[in-house]
């Protein structure tokens, strides 16, 4: 199944990320960085290997919404790396310069993946397939015919994001609890002018790219997803122990990963 990525991977590192174009949305108290700490950062630069980051190879952008907040709406620069052909994960940021701020995560899976979840766990999880026909999802930089054949796999899959910096809430510190994100599901959810906004800075038409899409076949979307839409409303709240991921007692033990004697 992997064979099935590499001709869309191979246009992707070919053709760069396309964009320097969205710098961070905030600016982060703090001394500027000193000359110690710069040859510091160089030498780990030149020495040190970076497996994980080196293998992000697609960037995505996209919009989110707060799970129950529809007016806390941004923009969000998704560095993704393919790991199989049902598993992607992504970094995301508030921009696409090397200033910007890590804003989140997004964990995305394909639909026979998803259909594997338990009932509670599928309210966390978003549908792509607006997103992708919509013409609102790019990757910017990639020539037209690999950008449609990337949209083509993901207009089915399904996403978890969470958001720990909130940046557009000028948050200039990662302060507060993190929120779980949603995706926008049909027309007039989305403020028109992070969309315009976005097409001008991209040098893109969020409209021609809609109608370029118009054959890319997006399954209905599976139960449980964008639970929203039914006043399934989850976030984060403070409670005190260990919460859903306790195992029994929830002071310091034996690790979970040491094998039990």
């Amino acid at each position: 199944m992997q064979k099935r990525w590499t001709g869309a991977v191979i246009a992707l590192l070919l053709s760069g990320c396309g964009a320097n174009n969205t710098p961070a949305q905030v600016a982060s108290p703090g001394a500027p960085t000193s000359a110690k700490m710069k040859t510091l950062a160089a030498g780990a630069d030149l020495l040190q290997s970076r497996p994980p980051i080196e293998a992000i190879n697609t960037y995505l952008d996209g919009f989110h919404f707060y799970n129950g907040d529809r007016n806390g709406q941004m923009e969000a620069h998704h560095y993704v790396t393919i790991l199989n052909d049902d598993v992607m994960q992504a970094v995301i940021y508030d921009g696409n310069t090397k200033d910007a701020r890590l804003m989140g995560v997004e964990y995305i899976i394909s639909a026979r993946l998803y259909q594997t979840l338990p009932a509670e766990e599928k309210k966390l999880w978003h549908s792509h397939d607006y997103e992708v026909k919509s013409g609102t999802l790019i990757a910017p930089g990639l020539p037209q015919a690999a950008e449609h054949a990337l949209m083509a796999r993901i207009v089915n899959t399904y996403g978890k994001t969470w958001h720990t910096w909130h940046t557009d809430r000028d948050k200039t510190l990662p302060i507060g609890i993190p929120a779980l994100m949603m995706g926008f599901t049909a027309d007039g959810q989305m403020d028109k002018r992070l969309l315009a906004d976005r097409d001008k800075r991209f040098e893109v038409d969020s409209h021609q790219i809609r109608a370029s899409r118009a054959d890319i076949v997006a399954q209905p979307v599976l139960p449980g997803a964008n639970a929203w839409q039914h006043g399934e409303v989850i976030q984060l709240k403070r409670v005190s122990g260990g919460g859903e991921h306790a195992h029994g007692q929830t002071d310091f033990g034996a690790a979970e990963q040491l094998s039990k004697p």
